[in-house]
């Protein structure tokens, strides 16, 4: 009994081995063109900041978009996002600047991810005399979905500050 139970075990690794080859995975022809589509959306984008157009900024999300910001509510669907962005670019001293550090396509070429930094410049108080600019910087996380016309979308957009929150040591 206890050789059958040894043999089984055996016979139980090597099938393990087997399953765990260390070939590379196939990726579908266009996953360097996705990879590349999205970098270029992502230079768009910063560009779209930096002119402070809403429209086209708020274009780069899907309809049911999440955005999550330090320091505020989630942000769900497209017209959230739209009246929080509106607000924020309207910010005399607003600027945004992101890099990919890492972009990767999902196997089956429908979602794509970007993790970067940023920094970014806001105003303390946009209407108030004592206005100081607040400067930020941090990492982000972005999901992208294919969209049926080929083109990406964000879904998921995230970051977070790598600044301590102010008053704390």
């Amino acid at each position: 009994m206890l050789r059958y139970a040894k043999l089984c075990g055996c016979a139980g690794l090597m099938a393990l081995a087997a399953g765990c080859s260390s070939a590379p995975p196939i990726l579908p022809e266009n996953h360097e063109a996705d990879v590349q589509a999205v970098k270029d959306l992502d230079a768009a984008w910063v560009k779209e900041y930096a002119a402070k157009d809403l429209d086209k900024a708020v274009d780069n999300y899907a309809d049911d978009a999440t955005l999550m910001i330090a320091n505020m509510p989630i942000l769900n669907g497209k017209e959230a996002i739209r009246a929080s962005l509106k607000e924020l670019l309207a910010d005399p001293r607003f600027a945004l600047n992101f890099q990919a550090v890492k972009v990767e396509a999902s196997k089956a070429g429908d979602l794509v991810y970007t993790q970067g930094t940023y920094t970014m410049t806001v105003s303390s108080d946009p209407k108030s005399p004592k206005n100081k600019p607040i400067n930020d910087k941090g990492k982000y996380l972005t999901i992208y979905r294919k969209s049926a016309d080929g083109s990406f979308k964000a879904i998921e957009d995230i970051n977070n500050s790598d600044l301590p929150m102010p008053g704390a040591k």
